[in-house]
């Protein structure tokens, strides 16, 4: 489906904005490659790029209100989807680094061999997965070593979308708070070991 001109644009988002389920589905269908397009060069990630764009048409469906105030729709949705995406990539960046500095950290208390750290690091996952409860565990690994889409991932567990995002979420912090935790003890052990 081609990307409407301005005046059946504008049709259509008052259609959406009044909570037509039929004009959001052409809205979605006009702009969904495109937007695809436009996201995967930011993220170079076919899956990445999904999931930004998803979430970028399930904001406008919420918010779809603000849609009957929207004079030019097509700069609008680039903004809102660079946006989400850039949040997407600066995330990811942070939880490599956040890993990163957990292993480099744990390389200035070597163990019996060179491979110690990263071997502490993923018992500390695995304990941490271990401790979620199961549509969470199941969503998470799903989503970090199948990795599936949010979609996906739905279809698999026939939950909706935005609860697969949720239990994610709430999977990363629960394994983020298990390890930190951990790594605090295991400082407080080393330091007494070692001075």
């Amino acid at each position: 489906m081609s990307i409407p001109d301005s005046v059946a644009e504008y049709e259509l988002l008052q259609q959406v904005a009044c909570g037509s389920e039929r004009a959001f589905g052409q809205l979605f269908m006009c702009y969904h490659q495109w937007l695809i397009s436009h996201i995967f060069r930011l993220t170079g990630s076919m899956a990445q790029a999904e999931e930004v764009v998803q979430d970028v048409f399930l904001k406008l469906w919420v918010n779809r209100e603000v849609l009957a105030g929207i004079q030019r729709f097509k700069p609008y949705l680039f903004v809102l989807s660079r946006n989400h995406a850039v949040n997407v990539l600066k995330k990811t960046i942070k939880e490599r680094l956040q890993r990163q500095q957990w292993e480099q950290a744990h390389e200035l208390y070597p163990l019996n061999n060179e491979d110690e750290p990263a071997h502490t690091w993923y018992t500390l996952l695995d304990e941490a997965i271990d401790q979620l409860p199961d549509q969470q565990q199941k969503a998470y690994l799903l989503s970090r070593y199948e990795q599936l889409t949010y979609a996906e991932i739905s279809g698999k567990m026939n939950i909706s979308r935005e609860t697969v995002k949720k239990y994610i979420q709430l999977a990363i912090a629960s394994i983020t708070a298990y390890i930190k935790k951990k790594m605090a003890e295991l400082k407080v052990l080393l330091f007494f070991l070692f001075f």
